[in-house]
């Protein structure tokens, strides 16, 4: 049953990263660089590139366990900078700074899911746990 529970977890925490990369990003990848540049971020194309390679290999790593402490580290870092760039409530005011606050929250406890696999690795139902590459001493 834990094994089952832990596959299950690792599918539904990367399914909103897949999709951000395959159901937005992608198909809007002009709007999506506007916006980008518009909230200061370099290179806002190249960035995009790096950012849709990230979540696509860290989500697609985390569902199969495959390097999956490898591929919760790259969606860790996805999360750690468009947290900084897109949810900085503490330059807003009034009810925008409010919604941005909780997308902010939302992120730092995405961000606790990526350490939480990071440290404690997929799981028996994974490649990793299947190949013994999941082995780490403390």
């Amino acid at each position: 049953m834990r094994a089952a529970a832990s596959l299950l977890g690792r599918i539904m925490i990367a399914f909103i990263f897949l999709m951000s990369a395959v159901g937005n990003k992608i198909p809007q990848f002009d709007a999506t660089a506007g916006y980008m540049a518009g909230e200061g971020v370099p290179l806002p194309k190249l960035m995009l590139v790096g950012a849709i390679i990230f979540l696509i290999a860290g989500s697609l790593s985390v569902i199969v366990g495959f390097r999956a402490r490898v591929g919760a580290a790259l969606l860790l870092i996805f999360l750690v900078l468009a947290t900084y760039y897109f949810h900085d409530f503490w330059t807003l005011e009034g009810q925008e700074r409010q919604m941005q606050m909780i997308q902010f929250m939302k992120n730092i406890s995405l961000m606790g899911t990526m350490v939480f696999l990071i440290a404690n690795g997929p799981g028996a139902l994974s490649w990793d746990h299947r190949t013994g590459t999941d082995k780490v001493t403390e």
